[in-house]
C-alpha cells in the first residue's frame, strides 16, 4: 500500500524532533506486523515491511515447503512442492516461499496502530535523552529557574529539554526565600526516579555546593593548584574548608580570599552572608585541628585516644572556640574526622591537678564532648 503522506510525516519528526526515522521504522515494522496477526490470523507466518524509497507498507506471508501431504499439516505455514514449483520452479524443500499480501482495510488499522507506537517512541527517545543529558550534569554547578513551589518542595528547570530538578527542604538554604521564574544556581546531586520519568535531586545546603563554588570562582581551585581537602558545613550559618597547595609560591588561603576579598566575597553574597573560615590543610593532625578551630586562638592539641583530640584554649575564647550550641567545635570535628574536647586552660590546669590513677582528665562543665553530635557524612 502506498502512503507517502506516512513517510513523509517521519521525515517530518527527524527533522523536527531530531530523532532518525530509522529509530521509527523498526519499532513500527514490529508492531505493524502484530497487528496485521491480530486482525487476519494469529497462525499466519508474516511479517510487514516499510520501504521509505517508494513509500510503501509492505506485508508480506511465507510459508515453509514441504515434500509431500503426510508432511502438509498446515496450510497456514506450510506449502506443498508442488505448488510451490508453480510459483517458482528452482523451489525446494525447506525453502520459504514469500508472498506479497494486499489485506483489505489495513491501511487504516496501519495509521491507528502507526500512532500509537511513534508517540511511544517519541516519549521513550526523549526520555532516553532526558537520562543522557542529566547523566552529564550530576555533580555540577549549574543555573536553574525556579518553575513551581508545592509545600516545601521548590522544582526547577535545566538544561535544553527544560529537565524538572527537586530540591527538597534538607537541600534549601534555612532562611532563604524563592520564587517562580528566580534564577538560582544549584548542586545537581543525582538522579531520582518519580512517577512521571527521571528527576533531578538538587542541593545548595550541601557541601557539594560549596566545592563548586569555590572551583567556579577561584582560578586556582579550578585548574589544581590549590586542592581542597574537607569541608564541613551548616548551611545558612556556617562552612569550614580546607585547602592546600604543592606550590610553595602560591598562598592557598589568600587565592581563595582574592584581593581586597573580592573572591570569597563573590561567594558569601551567593550564600546570603553565609561565615566561611579558610583553614590551610596540614599533614600534623594536631595542627590541622587547631587551626580548624578558627577564630578562636589554640594553645595545644593534644591526640586522647584513637580518632579523638583535646584542645586547650585560653580562658577567655573558650566560648569563640566552641561557639553558638557548639556549632564552631562541631564543624572543627566534622572537618578533621576527630571527636573534639575543648577546655579552657584554667580547666585543663584544674584537671591535672586531680588526674586519677589512670591519668584520665575527668569532665567539667567546659568540656565538650561530640560522641552525640559527630556526624561522620558532614552533611
Amino acid at each position: 500500500m502506498v502512503s507517502k503522506d506516512f513517510f513523509q510525516a517521519l521525515e517530518d519528526l527527524e527533522s523536527l524532533r531530531k530523532v532518525k526515522k530509522e529509530v521509527f521504522i523498526e519499532a513500527l515494522e514490529t508492531a505493524l506486523t502484530s497487528a496485521y496477526k491480530r486482525n487476519y490470523g494469529e497462525a499466519k507466518s508474516a511479517f510487514v515491511k516499510l520501504n521509505p524509497d517508494k513509500c510503501k507498507i509492505e506485508v508480506f506471508s511465507y510459508k515453509t515447503v514441504v515434500e509431500n501431504e503426510e508432511e502438509f499439516v498446515d496450510p497456514d505455514k506450510q506449502i506443498l512442492l508442488s505448488d510451490a514449483k508453480l510459483i517458482k520452479k528452482s523451489y525446494k524443500v525447506g525453502d520459504l516461499v514469500q508472498q506479497e499480501e494486499n489485506p483489505k482495510d489495513f491501511g487504516r488499522i496501519a495509521v491507528q496502530t502507526a500512532k500509537q507506537v511513534v508517540m511511544q517512541k517519541l516519549r521513550e527517545v526523549e526520555r532516553n535523552q532526558t537520562i543522557s543529558e542529566i547523566s552529564e550534569k550530576e555533580d555540577e554547578l549549574v543555573t536553574t529557574v525556579v518553575n513551581r513551589i508545592d509545600g516545601e518542595n521548590v522544582f526547577v528547570e535545566l538544561g535544553t529539554n527544560q529537565i524538572e530538578a527537586v530540591m527538597g527542604k534538607s537541600d534549601q538554604i534555612p532562611g532563604e526565600r524563592y520564587y517562580v521564574n528566580q534564577r538560582l544556581k544549584v548542586y545537581v546531586k543525582k538522579i531520582k526516579e518519580g512517577v512521571k520519568g527521571p528527576m533531578l535531586q538538587v542541593s545548595r545546603g550541601n557541601t557539594g555546593f560549596i566545592k563548586k563554588l569555590f572551583e567556579l570562582e577561584i582560578p586556582e581551585i579550578a585548574n589544581g593548584e590549590v586542592v581542597i581537602n574537607s569541608i564541613s558545613r551548616e548551611a545558612g550559618y556556617r562552612t569550614k574548608i580546607a585547602v592546600s597547595t604543592s606550590n610553595p609560591n602560591v598562598d592557598p588561603i589568600g587565592a581563595c580570599v582574592g584581593d581586597k576579598g573580592i573572591r570569597i566575597n563573590t561567594i558569601i553574597t551567593e550564600l546570603n552572608g553565609e561565615k566561611i573560615d579558610i583553614i590551610e590543610y596540614c599533614d600534623d593532625l594536631t595542627e590541622y585541628i587547631g587551626r580548624s578551630l578558627s577564630p578562636a586562638p589554640v594553645e595545644s592539641v593534644t591526640m586522647i585516644g584513637e580518632g579523638q583530640a583535646l584542645a586547650i584554649v585560653p580562658d577567655d575564647k573558650l566560648s569563640l572556640a566552641i561557639g553558638k550550641s557548639g556549632q564552631n567545635v562541631r564543624l572543627a570535628a566534622r572537618l578533621t574526622h576527630t571527636r573534639i574536647d575543648v577546655k579552657s586552660h584554667s580547666a585543663a590546669l584544674e584537671a591535672n591537678a586531680t588526674t586519677n590513677k589512670n591519668n584520665e582528665i575527668p569532665d567539667t562543665d567546659l568540656t565538650v564532648n561530640l560522641d552525640d553530635m559527630f556526624n561522620d557524612d558532614g552533611e
